[in-house]
Protein backbone atom coordinates (compact mmCIF):
# COMPACT_ATOMS: atom_id res chain seq x y z
CA UNK A 1 0.00 0.00 0.00
CA UNK A 2 1.30 3.61 -0.80
CA UNK A 3 -0.63 4.92 2.23
CA UNK A 4 1.06 6.22 4.73
CA UNK A 5 -1.04 7.03 7.62
CA UNK A 6 1.13 8.35 10.15
CA UNK A 7 5.38 8.77 10.12
CA UNK A 8 7.91 10.51 12.56
CA UNK A 9 10.07 13.17 10.72
CA UNK A 10 13.66 13.78 11.88
CA UNK A 11 15.62 12.51 15.08
CA UNK A 12 14.06 12.70 19.15
CA UNK A 13 13.30 16.59 17.82
CA UNK A 14 11.32 16.08 15.40
CA UNK A 15 7.59 16.33 14.92
CA UNK A 16 4.59 13.44 13.79
CA UNK A 17 3.27 14.25 10.68
CA UNK A 18 -0.45 12.62 9.73
CA UNK A 19 -2.65 12.35 7.27
CA UNK A 20 -4.93 14.26 8.51
CA UNK A 21 -8.58 12.55 7.11
CA UNK A 22 -11.04 15.25 7.57
CA UNK A 23 -9.47 16.22 4.29
CA UNK A 24 -10.08 12.61 2.52
CA UNK A 25 -11.18 11.87 -0.47
CA UNK A 26 -10.73 15.40 -1.71
CA UNK A 27 -7.16 16.28 -0.70
CA UNK A 28 -4.64 14.09 0.67
CA UNK A 29 -2.38 16.38 2.90
CA UNK A 30 0.12 15.69 6.00
CA UNK A 31 -0.88 17.57 9.28
CA UNK A 32 2.42 18.58 11.56
CA UNK A 33 2.27 17.62 15.36
CA UNK A 34 5.08 18.98 17.25
CA UNK A 35 3.13 19.04 20.48
CA UNK A 36 0.99 16.61 22.33
CA UNK A 37 -1.68 18.99 22.43
CA UNK A 38 -1.69 19.29 18.63
CA UNK A 39 -2.06 15.75 18.76
CA UNK A 40 -4.91 15.08 21.72
CA UNK A 41 -6.89 18.07 19.46
CA UNK A 42 -5.89 15.73 16.38
CA UNK A 43 -7.38 12.83 17.57
CA UNK A 44 -11.00 14.29 18.98
CA UNK A 45 -11.17 15.89 16.10
CA UNK A 46 -10.69 12.58 13.79
CA UNK A 47 -8.03 14.17 11.78
CA UNK A 48 -6.38 10.96 13.24
CA UNK A 49 -8.79 7.43 13.82
CA UNK A 50 -8.40 4.16 13.98
CA UNK A 51 -8.00 2.48 17.36
CA UNK A 52 -4.25 0.86 15.78
CA UNK A 53 -3.59 4.45 14.36
CA UNK A 54 -4.79 6.10 17.52
CA UNK A 55 -2.48 3.75 19.88
CA UNK A 56 0.57 4.61 17.47
CA UNK A 57 0.02 8.33 17.20
CA UNK A 58 -0.11 8.60 21.02
CA UNK A 59 2.99 6.54 21.59
CA UNK A 60 4.81 9.60 19.54
CA UNK A 61 2.82 12.19 21.42
CA UNK A 62 5.22 11.00 24.64
CA UNK A 63 8.19 11.84 22.43
CA UNK A 64 6.28 15.32 21.87
CA UNK A 65 5.99 15.60 25.34
CA UNK A 66 9.61 16.46 25.78
CA UNK A 67 11.13 17.26 21.70
CA UNK A 68 12.56 20.42 22.98
CA UNK A 69 13.68 20.00 26.72
CA UNK A 70 17.60 20.66 26.54
CA UNK A 71 18.15 20.65 30.23
CA UNK A 72 16.44 20.07 33.79
CA UNK A 73 16.51 16.36 35.75
CA UNK A 74 15.18 12.57 34.30
CA UNK A 75 12.35 13.54 37.19
CA UNK A 76 10.73 16.28 35.78
CA UNK A 77 11.22 14.77 32.17
CA UNK A 78 9.49 11.84 33.67
CA UNK A 79 6.81 13.96 35.13
CA UNK A 80 6.04 15.50 31.52
CA UNK A 81 5.49 12.61 30.23
CA UNK A 82 3.15 11.21 32.97
CA UNK A 83 1.24 14.60 32.78
CA UNK A 84 1.46 14.48 28.22
CA UNK A 85 0.05 10.40 28.38
CA UNK A 86 -2.63 11.18 31.03
CA UNK A 87 -4.03 14.08 29.01
CA UNK A 88 -4.09 11.86 26.09
CA UNK A 89 -5.79 9.31 27.61
CA UNK A 90 -8.74 11.72 27.82
CA UNK A 91 -8.78 12.25 24.06
CA UNK A 92 -10.82 9.27 22.70
CA UNK A 93 -12.34 6.77 25.61
CA UNK A 94 -13.41 3.40 23.77
CA UNK A 95 -10.26 2.87 21.62
CA UNK A 96 -8.23 0.72 24.08
CA UNK A 97 -5.08 0.92 22.26
CA UNK A 98 -5.05 4.46 23.09
CA UNK A 99 -4.13 3.32 26.80
CA UNK A 100 -2.31 0.18 26.06
CA UNK A 101 0.35 2.87 23.90
CA UNK A 102 0.19 5.16 26.31
CA UNK A 103 1.05 2.65 29.55
CA UNK A 104 3.76 1.37 27.92
CA UNK A 105 5.44 4.40 27.02
CA UNK A 106 4.93 5.30 30.56
CA UNK A 107 6.73 2.36 31.40
CA UNK A 108 9.39 2.81 29.17
CA UNK A 109 10.66 6.30 30.81
CA UNK A 110 10.07 5.17 34.08
CA UNK A 111 12.37 2.05 33.47
CA UNK A 112 14.78 4.85 31.45
CA UNK A 113 14.83 6.55 35.14
CA UNK A 114 14.96 3.35 37.39
CA UNK A 115 17.94 1.27 35.46
CA UNK A 116 20.02 4.13 34.30
CA UNK A 117 19.25 7.37 37.06
CA UNK A 118 22.40 8.92 35.77
CA UNK A 119 21.70 9.43 32.22
CA UNK A 120 21.09 12.45 30.50
CA UNK A 121 17.67 13.75 28.96
CA UNK A 122 19.32 13.41 25.29
CA UNK A 123 19.38 9.95 26.40
CA UNK A 124 15.88 9.64 28.03
CA UNK A 125 14.63 11.18 24.50
CA UNK A 126 15.98 8.36 22.36
CA UNK A 127 14.77 5.25 24.70
CA UNK A 128 11.20 7.23 23.98
CA UNK A 129 11.68 7.60 20.37
CA UNK A 130 12.93 4.31 20.08
CA UNK A 131 9.96 2.55 22.08
CA UNK A 132 7.55 4.42 19.92
CA UNK A 133 9.10 3.46 16.45
CA UNK A 134 8.90 -0.46 17.79
CA UNK A 135 5.65 -0.23 18.11
CA UNK A 136 4.73 1.68 14.86
CA UNK A 137 6.94 -1.38 13.36
CA UNK A 138 4.74 -3.93 15.35
CA UNK A 139 1.70 -2.43 14.12
CA UNK A 140 2.69 -2.83 10.26
CA UNK A 141 3.67 -5.99 11.21
CA UNK A 142 0.63 -7.36 13.05
CA UNK A 143 -1.38 -5.99 10.11
CA UNK A 144 0.27 -8.14 7.55
CA UNK A 145 0.07 -10.90 9.80
CA UNK A 146 -4.08 -10.41 10.04
CA UNK A 147 -3.71 -10.79 6.41
CA UNK A 148 -2.50 -13.70 6.22
CA UNK A 149 -4.78 -15.29 8.88
CA UNK A 150 -7.92 -13.56 7.21
CA UNK A 151 -7.17 -13.89 3.33
CA UNK A 152 -8.34 -17.36 2.80
CA UNK A 153 -11.94 -16.17 4.29
CA UNK A 154 -12.18 -13.42 1.37
CA UNK A 155 -14.64 -15.00 -1.35
CA UNK A 156 -13.05 -15.64 -4.68
CA UNK A 157 -15.47 -14.39 -7.62
CA UNK A 158 -18.22 -13.38 -4.53
CA UNK A 159 -18.43 -10.34 -2.29
CA UNK A 160 -17.65 -8.56 0.95
CA UNK A 161 -19.15 -6.40 3.26
CA UNK A 162 -17.28 -3.97 5.33
CA UNK A 163 -18.24 -0.75 7.74
CA UNK A 164 -16.61 2.59 8.60
CA UNK A 165 -12.56 2.12 8.15
CA UNK A 166 -10.04 -0.22 8.86
CA UNK A 167 -7.71 0.07 6.76
CA UNK A 168 -4.15 1.31 6.13
CA UNK A 169 -5.78 4.77 6.97
CA UNK A 170 -6.92 3.49 10.45
CA UNK A 171 -3.02 1.85 11.18
CA UNK A 172 0.39 2.45 10.67
CA UNK A 173 0.11 -0.58 7.87
CA UNK A 174 -2.54 -2.03 5.31
CA UNK A 175 -5.28 -2.16 8.05
CA UNK A 176 -6.73 -4.85 10.08
CA UNK A 177 -10.41 -5.99 8.35
CA UNK A 178 -8.70 -4.71 4.90
CA UNK A 179 -5.42 -6.32 5.18
CA UNK A 180 -7.15 -9.79 4.49
CA UNK A 181 -8.64 -8.08 1.62
CA UNK A 182 -5.29 -6.64 0.27
CA UNK A 183 -3.52 -9.89 0.54
CA UNK A 184 -6.36 -12.24 -0.89
CA UNK A 185 -6.45 -9.20 -3.86
CA UNK A 186 -2.61 -9.64 -4.14
CA UNK A 187 -2.72 -13.29 -4.44
CA UNK A 188 -5.32 -13.42 -7.72
CA UNK A 189 -8.10 -13.10 -5.83
CA UNK A 190 -10.91 -11.11 -7.64
CA UNK A 191 -13.97 -9.93 -5.55
CA UNK A 192 -16.27 -6.95 -4.97
CA UNK A 193 -16.47 -4.61 -1.89
CA UNK A 194 -19.52 -3.25 -0.35
CA UNK A 195 -18.69 -0.50 1.63
CA UNK A 196 -21.20 1.12 3.93
CA UNK A 197 -20.51 4.99 3.86
CA UNK A 198 -20.86 5.16 7.55
CA UNK A 199 -23.18 7.33 9.02
CA UNK A 200 -22.81 10.35 10.51
CA UNK A 201 -18.76 10.91 9.44
CA UNK A 202 -19.16 8.60 6.23
CA UNK A 203 -15.63 7.00 6.93
CA UNK A 204 -16.79 4.20 4.67
CA UNK A 205 -17.61 6.92 1.66
CA UNK A 206 -14.64 8.96 2.46
CA UNK A 207 -11.93 6.80 3.60
CA UNK A 208 -12.26 2.94 2.61
CA UNK A 209 -13.44 3.79 -1.05
CA UNK A 210 -10.44 5.81 -1.18
CA UNK A 211 -8.11 3.26 -0.23
CA UNK A 212 -9.82 1.06 -2.30
CA UNK A 213 -9.91 2.69 -5.58
CA UNK A 214 -6.14 3.20 -4.66
CA UNK A 215 -5.40 -0.77 -4.14
CA UNK A 216 -7.18 -1.65 -8.03
CA UNK A 217 -10.24 -3.53 -6.00
CA UNK A 218 -13.79 -3.17 -7.08
CA UNK A 219 -15.31 -0.90 -4.68
CA UNK A 220 -19.31 -0.60 -4.56
CA UNK A 221 -20.78 2.37 -2.34
CA UNK A 222 -23.74 1.76 -0.52
CA UNK A 223 -25.90 3.56 2.24
CA UNK A 224 -25.95 1.97 5.70
CA UNK A 225 -29.45 0.76 5.51
CA UNK A 226 -28.97 -0.10 1.89
CA UNK A 227 -27.05 -3.62 3.60
CA UNK A 228 -30.29 -5.91 4.70
CA UNK A 229 -31.71 -5.41 0.96
CA UNK A 230 -28.18 -6.84 -0.33
CA UNK A 231 -28.07 -9.80 1.96
CA UNK A 232 -31.85 -10.46 1.33
CA UNK A 233 -30.69 -10.69 -2.31
CA UNK A 234 -27.98 -12.81 -1.50
CA UNK A 235 -24.97 -10.65 -2.70
CA UNK A 236 -23.08 -10.56 0.22
CA UNK A 237 -20.75 -13.99 1.16
CA UNK A 238 -18.80 -12.00 4.09
CA UNK A 239 -18.94 -9.32 6.47
CA UNK A 240 -15.68 -8.36 7.96
CA UNK A 241 -15.44 -5.06 10.12
CA UNK A 242 -12.26 -3.69 12.30
CA UNK A 243 -13.02 -2.97 16.06
CA UNK A 244 -11.77 -0.72 19.10
CA UNK A 245 -12.38 -2.56 22.33
CA UNK A 246 -12.86 -6.16 22.94
CA UNK A 247 -13.97 -7.77 25.92
CA UNK A 248 -12.88 -10.71 27.68
CA UNK A 249 -15.90 -12.50 26.25
CA UNK A 250 -15.53 -12.00 22.85
CA UNK A 251 -18.13 -8.34 23.10
CA UNK A 252 -16.89 -6.43 20.31
CA UNK A 253 -17.30 -2.17 20.14
CA UNK A 254 -16.76 -1.10 16.73
CA UNK A 255 -18.51 1.97 15.13
CA UNK A 256 -22.12 2.43 15.07
CA UNK A 257 -23.82 0.16 12.79
CA UNK A 258 -22.05 -2.77 13.38
CA UNK A 259 -24.26 -4.21 16.05
CA UNK A 260 -27.19 -4.02 12.81
CA UNK A 261 -25.00 -5.98 10.32
CA UNK A 262 -24.29 -8.85 13.16
CA UNK A 263 -27.81 -9.19 13.61
CA UNK A 264 -28.52 -9.52 9.81
CA UNK A 265 -25.99 -11.11 8.90
CA UNK A 266 -26.85 -14.15 11.20
CA UNK A 267 -30.48 -13.65 10.44
CA UNK A 268 -29.41 -14.29 6.79
CA UNK A 269 -26.61 -16.90 7.19
CA UNK A 270 -23.63 -14.74 6.20
CA UNK A 271 -20.27 -15.61 8.16
CA UNK A 272 -19.00 -11.92 10.10
CA UNK A 273 -16.08 -11.37 11.10
CA UNK A 274 -13.81 -9.17 13.11
CA UNK A 275 -10.45 -8.59 12.68
CA UNK A 276 -8.32 -6.93 15.03
CA UNK A 277 -4.74 -7.12 16.82
CA UNK A 278 -4.24 -8.86 20.30
CA UNK A 279 -4.08 -5.21 21.83
CA UNK A 280 -7.60 -4.41 21.05
CA UNK A 281 -8.64 -6.99 23.64
CA UNK A 282 -9.64 -5.65 27.09
CA UNK A 283 -9.05 -8.60 29.26
CA UNK A 284 -9.73 -6.39 32.27
CA UNK A 285 -13.34 -6.16 31.47
CA UNK A 286 -15.80 -9.32 31.36
CA UNK A 287 -18.31 -8.30 28.91
CA UNK A 288 -19.35 -5.72 26.48
CA UNK A 289 -22.06 -3.88 28.50
CA UNK A 290 -18.83 -2.80 30.59
CA UNK A 291 -17.38 -0.86 27.47
CA UNK A 292 -17.45 2.97 27.72
CA UNK A 293 -19.15 4.67 24.94
CA UNK A 294 -18.46 7.71 23.02
CA UNK A 295 -20.96 10.44 23.37
CA UNK A 296 -19.90 12.74 20.09
CA UNK A 297 -21.10 16.11 19.31
CA UNK A 298 -24.82 17.03 17.74
CA UNK A 299 -23.46 18.61 15.02
CA UNK A 300 -22.59 15.35 13.54
CA UNK A 301 -25.78 14.58 13.36
CA UNK A 302 -27.84 17.40 12.40
CA UNK A 303 -25.61 18.66 9.58
CA UNK A 304 -24.65 17.25 6.44
CA UNK A 305 -21.07 18.99 6.19
CA UNK A 306 -21.30 22.98 6.74
CA UNK A 307 -25.52 22.05 5.96
CA UNK A 308 -27.94 21.93 8.76
CA UNK A 309 -30.22 19.14 7.83
CA UNK A 310 -32.09 19.24 10.72
CA UNK A 311 -34.04 21.97 13.26
CA UNK A 312 -32.20 24.16 15.52
CA UNK A 313 -31.57 22.86 19.12
CA UNK A 314 -32.84 19.47 18.05
CA UNK A 315 -32.20 16.61 20.77
CA UNK A 316 -29.31 14.13 18.97
CA UNK A 317 -28.44 10.77 20.07
CA UNK A 318 -25.21 10.29 18.26
CA UNK A 319 -22.79 7.55 20.14
CA UNK A 320 -19.78 6.42 18.29
CA UNK A 321 -19.76 2.81 18.42
CA UNK A 322 -21.79 -0.38 19.48
CA UNK A 323 -21.39 -3.56 20.90
CA UNK A 324 -22.14 -6.38 19.06
CA UNK A 325 -22.20 -9.88 20.97
CA UNK A 326 -20.06 -12.35 20.77
CA UNK A 327 -22.69 -14.99 19.74
CA UNK A 328 -22.81 -12.95 16.36
CA UNK A 329 -19.23 -12.91 15.04
CA UNK A 330 -18.31 -15.85 13.26
CA UNK A 331 -14.45 -15.08 13.76
CA UNK A 332 -12.05 -12.78 15.40
CA UNK A 333 -8.86 -12.28 13.54
CA UNK A 334 -6.32 -11.48 15.06
CA UNK A 335 -2.00 -11.30 14.34
CA UNK A 336 -1.78 -14.58 16.52
CA UNK A 337 -4.77 -16.79 14.54
CA UNK A 338 -8.47 -17.13 14.13
CA UNK A 339 -10.49 -17.55 17.12
CA UNK A 340 -13.79 -19.42 16.00
CA UNK A 341 -17.13 -18.66 17.57
CA UNK A 342 -14.91 -16.21 20.48
CA UNK A 343 -15.62 -16.98 24.57
CA UNK A 344 -13.29 -16.35 26.95
CA UNK A 345 -11.28 -19.95 27.45
CA UNK A 346 -10.64 -19.48 23.50
CA UNK A 347 -9.55 -15.70 23.95
CA UNK A 348 -7.20 -16.55 26.17
CA UNK A 349 -5.93 -19.39 24.71
CA UNK A 350 -5.35 -18.15 21.32
CA UNK A 351 -3.54 -14.64 22.56
CA UNK A 352 -1.51 -16.67 25.35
Amino acid sequence: MPIETLRWTGETDGRLELIDQRLLPGRCEYLPCETPQQLFEAIVTLAVRGAPAIGVAAAYGACLAVRSLTGGTLTEALETVRAACDDLAASRPTAVNLFWALERMKKTAESVVADNPGCSVDVFKQALLDEAHAICTEDKAMCDAIGRNGMDLIPDSGAVLTHCNAGALATAGIGTALAPMYLAHKNGKRFRVYVDETRPLLQGARLTAWELIQAGIEAVLICDNMAASLMQAGKVNAIMTGADRIAANGDTANKIGTLGLSILAKHYGIPFYIAAPSSTFDLTIENGSQIPIEQRNADEVSAFGLRQTAPENMNVYNPAFDVTPAENITAIITEKGAIDRPDRKKICSVLG
